[in-house]
């Protein structure tokens, strides 16, 4: 191998220690430690602090406050402390780990106080690389562009050396290769080639948000990347030259970090606390599973005359229970709570999906100057759909409008931008302006509602444009997309019956709607982090049109028909969207005929009801009391308008589960908007081809959402960004703490606590229950090795409630191997066993202290 594969080979092998870091404008929850979940956690923890200095548990104060609220079980903690070997109480054990902490940042002061001439030479280069990084991956934002860009990011660094005057002409730097490379093999070929990989391994360390955000950059090679590419192998390049130029040594460090000594007693505490929540919500599952098959017992037998004869058909009963719309929302955890009150206002049904509607695809809506992957990272867009003008009258209102608009936000642009009439504009109308600022501030309800009107007035592009679906189109969406424009006729079947296959449906209402979600906030960097996490930080209602476009075409739904799926004829899709921020449901009514009018009249009535019960929950768990309901509505649209609002919502805030079932098994529970929830019915997924594809999608997804809002609670410093007061949004690409430094990776701090000293966000690890045969679970986790690679390494758990094996739960232990869970219900201690294995329940009886694990090879049917 030639030194340039070598150092090319060592790049990649270091940069997995690097997470991805999507632009602030399409905000991708992901796990920050990414790159180590090949790991047991603990190790990844630790690995991870020696690199970047994070802490991977909660702070002791954080796990006293959980403990006096009744967070965590005070027997389960004994219990896990026991086993892990500490006798003293639980407040005894928190004072040594705040003490210990202390005693930590009281050590790290003061080599901070006494840093080195290298860190200082390391801090010299931070400041130059990062200004030039701002300035080269600005997207859109700067006025005066670097010179040079489109040569990429090492090439038009090469050209503003010489005009820098902190960058010393000395070493490699004076006189830069041409090629990246060789930059790189100048640097380091002094060190031995072991040495290359930890070497590379802490430069890209030392900015670790700037380097996420350039691998993923560079991964994804959009419009961005393929105008002004950049690289890691030209960053690293730049700065092995501008370190070499200041005299720093790089030799990777040689000292061993010390675990720290109060890690084991937190994963107690953190053990105790992730299952007194898994044990609830196991419970809750498993007694609803029980209920759930006791019930459609009793409905069969109600079917049967006292002679056995049968009193009804299966078509009568289906048609009796048939409800009068079902509504499917994204799996997110904010749909739980509006679900929830849907449900309670009529005969509705809801149903848990992906957000992106299970369509791959790449977007461009009708006034977007570039495309979006409307679809999760993890997966790669398949197919290019863009809207297309069907109503050239409505059309033509818009563009008016929407003209007249962009040419008012140019001006102010460019007077913004010129410092030759700024000052004469604000003599003249600084009035206005100062007027506006104090209605922004003082009343935004209204403002809102003045903005309101005003687009009232423009139509909405869902109004005058259809999503181009059909591949038959193709020379009508003028794209500029390398994909496949629109879908076949055999992918819109397939996307549609996957869709159902994925939920288990058998019957259908007089509505269905596909329900995608966005949020709505004024002045917030953060926006995107409150859409649909599924949509790559994009609102999903326009995968939601595409999907209920597929299911209301002839062709498709005669398809689907001869799959099995008996679609009515009277049964109508259309599609919607769900404010996160007020909780407004909009309807995408446009193909909805006459003769459903009244149904739709009664949905949207009910959906108001709905919204103002969901309001009201939500406001109260941001710290505001509402005299009604429709208070809390006007406190919500309030946030959504406020600009200086820095919660103007919870976002995913609180998640800790995962249930993956029917809907029936959490229905009747109040889950507190902690839970995602993916409709699934195993009984219609015989050979587990459905299930397996939830395990390796949505599961994956919520896990990273998951990881991302623990590290960012647990180390907001390192992992997270700070309070937004003292953000700084650059280059539309992400925000520095202060005026400058490196990138922030995570979440805020108000997107997490509800004040400075009061946690809100329960940084636990993801708790999945799945309702289905033990063994089918298992199959899939065995032709995933990644999957199990995770459950294996504790990044989250799983636990399969089992409706072939009486109902009884197995947890994964490890190597595909289970653990049967023991349940006290009713003050009776159940066993758990497999009564197909002859075994009888008394011999397989287990408590916490003493379960097994045991690998159940039980038939799925």
């Amino acid at each position: 191998m030639n030194t340039e594969s070598a150092i090319r080979n060592r790049i990649d092998e270091a940069a997995t220690t690097v997470g991805s870091l999507w632009p602030i404008h399409s905000f991708v929850t992901a796990n920050p430690l990414s790159g180590f979940e090949d790991r047991p956690f603990g190790e990844a923890v630790e690995r991870a602090a020696a690199l970047l200095g994070g802490r991977g548990y909660p702070s002791a104060e954080t796990f006293r406050t959980a403990l006096e609220r009744g967070q965590i079980d005070r027997e389960r903690l004994e219990a896990e402390l026991a086993e892990t070997g500490y006798e003293d109480d639980p407040e005894t054990l928190l004072d040594r780990m705040a003490d210990a902490a202390d005693a930590a940042d009281a050590k790290r002061s003061d080599a901070d106080a006494t840093a080195s001439d290298a860190d200082d030479a390391a801090d010299r280069v931070d400041r130059v690389l990062t200004k030039w990084l701002s300035a080269f991956l600005d997207e859109g934002i700067a006025h005066w562009s670097m010179p040079n860009r489109e040569a990429g990011f090492y090439a038009a660094f090469r050209g503003v050396v010489e005009h820098d005057g902190e960058i010393p002409e000395e070493g490699v730097v004076a006189d830069l290769p041409e090629e990246p490379i060789d930059a790189i093999e100048t640097v380091l070929q002094s060190y031995p080639k072991r040495q290359w990989v930890p070497i590379l391994e802490e430069q890209l360390a030392a900015l670790p948000g700037w380097t996420g955000f350039i691998k993923q950059r560079a991964a994804d090679d959009d419009a961005w990347q393929s105008t002004y590419p950049i690289t890691l192998e030209g960053y690293l390049a730049a700065r092995l030259a501008l370190l070499d130029a200041v005299d720093a040594d790089v030799e990777p460090s040689s000292a061993v970090t010390d675990a720290n000594p109060t890690d084991e007693l937190a994963r107690a505490f953190l053990r105790a606390w992730e299952a007194t929540y898994r044990d609830g919500l196991v419970e809750t599952v498993t007694a609803e599973s029980r209920s759930l098959a006791d019930g459609e017992s009793l409905a069969d037998s109600e079917l049967m005359a006292d002679d056995g004869s049968s009193t009804g058909t299966d078509t009568d009963a289906e048609t009796a229970d048939r409800p009068d719309a079902q509504l499917v929302f994204c799996i997110d955890t904010r749909s739980e709570v509006i679900r929830r009150h849907i449900e309670a206002t009529g005969n509705y049904e809801t149903h848990g999906y992906a957000g992106f509607f299970g369509i791959p695809m790449e977007y461009r809506g009708y006034d977007a100057e570039v495309s979006v992957d409307a679809c999760p990272p993890i997966v790669d867009p398949q197919h290019h759909v863009a809207d297309l003008p069907t109503d050239d009258e409505t059309r033509a209102r818009h563009d008016r409008w929407a003209g007249i608009r962009e040419a008012a936000d140019e001006v102010i642009e460019i007077l913004e931008a010129n410092a030759a009439t700024a000052y004469g504009y604000v003599e003249t109308a600084g009035s206005g302006y100062g007027l506006s600022l104090a209605a922004r501030t003082l009343v935004p309800g209204r403002v809102r509602d003045l903005f309101d009107a005003a687009d009232g007035a423009v139509p909405d592009d869902h109004e005058f444009c259809e999503p181009l679906v059909h591949n038959r189109d193709a020379d009508a969406a003028d794209a500029a997309s390398d994909l496949p424009v629109g879908l076949t006729a055999e992918e819109q079947v397939e996307y549609a019956a996957t869709a159902f296959d994925l939920m288990g449906w058998d019957q259908f209402g007089r509505l269905v709607v596909f329900t995608g979600h966005a949020s709505e906030t004024a002045n917030n960097p953060y926006d995107a982090s409150l859409d649909c996490g599924a949509c790559a930080g994009n609102p999903g209602g326009p995968n939601a049109r595409v999907l209920a476009t597929i299911c209301n075409d002839d062709a498709v739904r005669a398809e689907l028909r001869d799959r099995g799926f008996d679609i009515p004829d009277d049964a109508v899709f259309l599609a919607g969207e769900h404010n996160t921020t007020t909780d407004e449901i909009e309807l995408y009514d446009g193909d909805v005929p006459e003769s459903h009018a009244a149904d739709l009249e009664e949905l949207r009535a009910d959906l108001a009801v709905a919204r103002e019960r969901a309001a009201a929950e939500r406001v109260g768990k941001m710290g505001t009391e509402a005299a009604a309901d429709a208070a809390a509505v006007d406190e919500t649209e309030r946030r959504a308008a406020d600009w200086a609002e820095t919660r103007p919502e919870w976002g995913l805030a609180g998640n800790a589960g995962f249930v993956i079932g029917p809907r029936e098994l959490t229905s009747d529970v109040d889950l507190d908007g902690r839970a995602f929830l993916h409709s699934y019915d195993w009984s219609t997924d015989p050979d587990g081809d459905a299930l397996e594809a939830i395990l390796t999608g949505p599961l994956v997804v919520t896990q990273w959402i998951n990881a991302q809002y623990y590290f960012s609670t647990v180390d907001n410093a390192v992992y997270g960004s700070g309070s937004k007061i003292t953000q700084n949004p650059v280059g539309n690409v992400g925000v520095h703490q202060g005026n400058g430094g490196d990138l922030m990776t995570g979440l805020p701090l108000q997107s997490l606590l509800a004040a400075d000293d009061e946690p809100h966000h329960q940084p636990l690890r993801l708790s999945t229950v799945v309702h289905a045969p033990v063994d089918r679970v298992t199959d899939a986790l065995a032709a995933n090795e990644d999957l199990a690679e995770l459950l294996d390494n504790d990044w989250l758990s799983l636990t399969v409630v089992d409706p072939t094996r009486n109902h009884r739960a197995f947890r994964y232990d490890e190597d595909l191997e289970w653990m049967p869970r023991s349940i006290e219900s009713a003050g009776t201690t159940e066993s758990v066993g497999s009564a197909e294995s002859g075994e009888s329940d008394a011999s397989l009886e287990s408590d916490a202290s003493r379960e097994k694990p045991v690998a159940p090879a039980v038939a799925d049917d």
